[in-house]
């Protein structure tokens, strides 16, 4: 049988299919789901230090190729952090804490309480495209990417990842926090976006502005994760529009190590997952090749 376990940024993953940040992981019920349903890791939502009650609804609006959302980072702050890190441990799948401050200090803050309370990994949000002062709002400076990852990296010992978006200075964003410490990259988050209902005429989403994530955005994905790798070869998840194999194949021969599902878990269940790992075990077999690791970055190779 084609092996599918992969290493990436330190950890140690039995394949590269976990859940996105947002997608099912905000209690430990939901949490249990993904890891009934075989993900590899199970990646928590973003937590920030003081609780946040999110954006006025409608928050997430089915699209034909894909979703909009503008949840706004709701959640309960440092205090559910723990908890639910804690809640988590005891399902034998690594956990990854997503984090989102506003300044380096605040990063690192959430960092360490994530460490402390068990998590295998941290992620930084530096991507969000609706949350004002955080997320996409930093990620779009390469030296204040820099500094936040720095601030963190030197603060914890456990593999930091930093989740970047889709901004002009991408490859150069990405050398900043790969430099400033960060063990691996997450790539990418949704693309800012908004739908206007011609009837009401006025956004559909309470927030007005929210991120387009699925299908839409996965040829953008399989780029933004190409050019990174061809720059950078480094440990990379990829992240966008990941509906079936053939997909989560695609940012694998882009360069990606592992890859995150969102949009699909939320249209079509958890039970996606197995379905996407079954079909990476069909493909590896029909193009020969025995480990997961030799089809990584394949298609800078052809």
């Amino acid at each position: 049988m084609p092996l599918l376990s992969v290493r990436v940024a330190g950890l140690e993953l039995e394949h590269p299919v976990m859940n996105a940040s947002g997608v099912l992981g905000s209690s430990p019920e939901a949490l249990e789901r993904l890891a009934r349903a075989g993900a590899s890791a199970l990646v928590t939502k973003s937590f920030t230090r003081e609780p946040r009650a999110g954006y006025t609804t409608p928050i997430a609006v089915p699209l034909p190729h894909g979703l909009l959302n503008a949840v706004g980072l709701s959640n309960p702050g440092l205090e559910g952090l723990r908890g639910l890190v804690q809640a988590a441990r005891g399902l034998g799948k690594p956990v990854i804490v997503s984090i989102a401050g506003s300044t380096p200090r605040e990063f690192a803050e959430l960092a360490a309480a994530a460490e402390e309370a068990g998590a295998a990994a941290v992620e930084l949000n530096l991507s969000c495209p609706h949350a004002r002062g955080r997320g996409l709002e930093l990620g779009m400076d390469p030296a204040t990417v820099g500094e936040i990852v720095e601030a963190v990296a030197s603060t914890v010992r456990v593999p930091v990842l930093a989740k970047l978006g889709l901004v002009d200075r991408l490859v150069e964003a990405a050398g900043r926090a790969l430099g400033a410490g960060a063990r691996g990259l997450v790539l990418i988050n949704t693309l800012r976006a908004m739908a206007i209902d011609v009837y009401a005429m006025r956004p559909v989403l309470g927030n007005r502005v929210g991120g387009l994530s699925g299908p839409a955005i996965h040829p953008v994905a399989v780029r933004a994760v190409y050019e990174v790798y061809r720059e950078h070869g480094c440990d990379i998840v990829g992240v966008g529009g990941v509906e079936d194999w053939r997909t989560a194949a695609e940012l694998i021969l882009a360069g990606a190590r592992a890859v995150q599902v969102g949009t699909a878990i939320v249209t079509r269940g958890e039970h996606v997952i197995g379905e996407i790992v079954e079909g990476l075990k069909g493909y590896l077999a029909e193009v020969g090749a025995k480990t997961i690791e030799e089809l990584v970055g394949a298609a800078h190779r052809h």
